[in-house]
């Protein structure tokens, strides 16, 4: 079993997809619009066409899954709320370097910095209100 997480971007996924692969090096894996749908969407609303209908990203040895979703015009931003991504990497000066990316035009929550259960460790929202933890599991690595 596998549980993969699966982003709603409310009309700002292709975005999302831009700047994690400048942010995070993610590659593509898939990317479907809304009008590459093989079956007709009568339900969607006139502008749609070329939104993300799915997109798989692959990030170091994961894979986040996201779309646009309905696109309501009452949200404004996305409301990610009650979860963190957590990306773990292999030395603080990694951690620094996703960590700055990440935080460009985002919220740092808790700067980097040497906590007991990790030599370098922070607490960040992005640009698009997605909750990140970053840091280095292990205690060997410097710090």
């Amino acid at each position: 079993m596998q549980i993969q997480s699966y982003l709603f971007f409310n009309g700002r996924c292709e975005e999302a997809i831009n700047f994690y692969r400048k942010a995070l090096g993610a590659e593509v894996e898939m990317m479907m619009r809304n009008s590459d749908s093989p079956e007709p969407m009568p339900q969607l609303p006139p502008g749609m066409e070329n939104k993300i209908m799915h997109a798989s990203l692959r990030i170091g040895e994961s894979t986040v899954m996201m779309t646009d979703g309905e696109c309501k015009d009452d949200v404004k931003q996305s409301a990610f709320q009650g979860f963190s991504l957590s990306l773990d990497l292999p030395d603080a000066a990694a951690a620094h370097r996703q960590f700055d990316a990440l935080a460009e035009g985002g919220q740092v929550v808790m700067p980097l910095e040497k906590t007991f259960w990790s030599p370098c460790f922070g607490m960040l929202k992005d640009r698009f209100g997605v909750s990140w933890m970053v840091g280095v599991h292990d205690m060997e690595a410097k710090g």
